[in-house]
């Protein structure tokens, strides 16, 4: 167990230092000498890092490391002229990264570990560069200030700008979409949940009464949110069933589900995308498929994770291998033209040989996207909780194996369209989907980079609002559970209504 204290550093950053700690260290002992303290055996010498800031013009940080138990000190020091007067909230902001970059620095030197994110533990690099453009910058100065401001890697800095070209391109419009939404319906049901799954998922047998409960209430979100988005001329741009697994339902109940979404929403003709996660294979039957097709909804995902069955066991997914392949080609037969599949990498057992075969499976498909997941430890996941019983491959094996992917979807005409990192992600990588050309998913673009509103409808759904005029983001969520969710969608379809008057009415009036 490594153990660090901090000196130096202001509380209102130690949450932040801890984050850029745990880069390079697994689950370190952190203590600082003005927080949280941490009983050190008295045989036990802790690795010290003091941190200073001084300037107000030039903003200028030293980090000092220490191993006293190996003799050795390490240096890091930044400088930037600042942007905006010292007691500014942009100034500190700026002050931070400074300082953050700085013990970065000295950890790399440290540890030999090369973070190609840099100081960045956010979710949204690309947003980043998004925000450079839609403020004038040209690319090659936003990606220029990218790398300075965060340690960006040259590596990662080309997959940014490979990413923001494509979402250009497959939406003109990406910045004029605020006066539109987005919607996303939860089915909070799946067959059984997965190891690694913290989404609102419940084993669907035995809890039909829930079920017909739970489509009741999505039924009357649908009808209320639609005829308020009807009445005042505010069309949707995307929409997306997940969950949970959407397919976990019966034909007819999708079948109304659909009915339920085109009749109450505004202009149906003119939503650009309908994605339904089929993600769980065992939940595919043609029935099911001749329902996507009445709609007209191509996009779906069929999702492997992985092509090794015994993988699939530890995990909890209680379809075999050859269901997954079996159920793209009977989608593919009954004319699903655009089917994603998820890959995971890193799962528990598996190393650089078994992704492999999964790249070699994954060719034989060849459906028009591909998103690889870096496997995240969730705090509420099963294997987090008893990741004694999960063992997974190490740092550089993850990178590998992303390395792998990259050069794979390359290989095969695949483009990089969008991208997010989670926290105690292996490797402290990142998420890549990747498409054929013109197959980009719409509403993964409009996720990632925030640019429009988000109403999540049905149990477990997040609503993103996004200010059509200033851009400000606050979020609202339903009930995870079936149960709080039946007894109350009432309530959370009326609060939704009413943030809907503030952001779009009033502003027509």
């Amino acid at each position: 167990m490594t153990m660090i204290h901090v000196t130096g550093a202001a509380p209102s950053d130690h949450l932040n230092i801890e984050h850029i700690i745990g880069l390079f260290f697994e689950e370190p002992l952190i203590s600082f000498e003005n927080g949280k303290k941490v009983e050190v055996p008295s045989s036990e010498q802790p690795i010290h890092i003091d941190v200073k800031i001084t300037g107000e013009q030039r903003i200028h940080a030293v980090t000092r490391l220490t191993d006293a138990a190996a003799g050795a000190v390490y240096t890091g020091e930044q400088e930037r002229e600042a942007e905006g007067a010292s007691n500014s909230k942009e100034w500190r902001k700026q002050a931070k990264q400074v300082l953050h970059f700085s013990i970065l620095q000295a950890l790399e030197q440290y540890t030999g570990l090369i973070q190609p994110w840099g100081i960045l533990t956010g979710v949204r690099p690309t947003k980043l560069m998004h925000n450079e453009l839609k403020a004038g910058s040209t690319p090659e100065l936003a990606l220029m200030r990218l790398k300075e401001r965060y340690g960006i890697q040259e590596e990662k800095i080309q997959l940014m700008q490979r990413i923001v070209d494509r979402q250009l391109e497959a939406i003109p419009d990406l910045y004029q979409l605020r006066q539109e939404v987005s919607v996303y319906i939860g089915i909070p049901f799946c067959p059984t949940k997965c190891a690694y799954c913290t989404f609102p998922a419940y084993a669907i047998n035995g809890r039909q009464g829930s079920v017909d409960s739970f489509l009741g209430g999505l039924h009357y979100e649908m009808d209320q949110i639609g005829n308020w988005l009807k009445r005042n001329g505010v069309n949707v741009t995307t929409v997306y069933f997940g969950g949970g697994t959407p397919t976990s339902i019966t034909a007819e109940e999708m079948d109304m589900l659909y009915d339920r979404l085109f009749q109450s929403f505004p202009n149906p003709e003119r939503i650009r995308e309908i994605t339904v996660e089929a993600g769980r294979p065992d939940t595919i039957t043609p029935e099911k498929l001749e329902v996507l097709k009445k709609w007209g909804i191509h996009r779906i995902s069929i999702n492997p994770q992985s092509y090794i069955q015994e993988t699939l066991k530890a995990i909890g997914r209680h379809h075999t291998v050859q269901e997954t392949i079996d159920k793209f080609h009977l989608a593919r037969s009954m004319g699903m033209d655009n089917i994603n599949m998820d890959l995971i990498i890193g799962l528990p057992g598996e190393g650089m040989e078994q992704f492999e075969h999964t790249l070699r499976e994954t060719e034989k498909l060849m459906p028009e996207s591909l998103t690889v997941h870096t496997l995240s430890f969730k705090r509420a996941s099963e294997m987090t909780q008893n990741k004694a019983k999960y063992k997974v491959a190490d740092r550089e094996e993850v990178s590998r194996m992303m390395r792998a992917a990259s050069d794979w979807t390359d290989a095969h005409g695949y483009d990089p369209y969008y991208l997010y990192r989670q926290k105690n992600i292996l490797g402290n990588l990142e998420n890549v989907g990747y498409c054929l050309p013109g197959m980009e998913s719409m509403y993964n673009i409009i996720i990632m980079e925030e640019v429009q509103s988000i109403i999540g409808l049905g149990c477990g759904a997040s609503t993103k609002w996004v200010h059509p005029k200033t851009g400000q983001i606050t979020r609202y969520a339903n009930p995870k559970e079936p149960k709080a969710y039946n007894d109350h969608f009432e309530k959370y379809t009326h609060d939704k209504l009413d943030t809907l008057e503030e952001l779009f009415a009033k502003q027509h009036a």
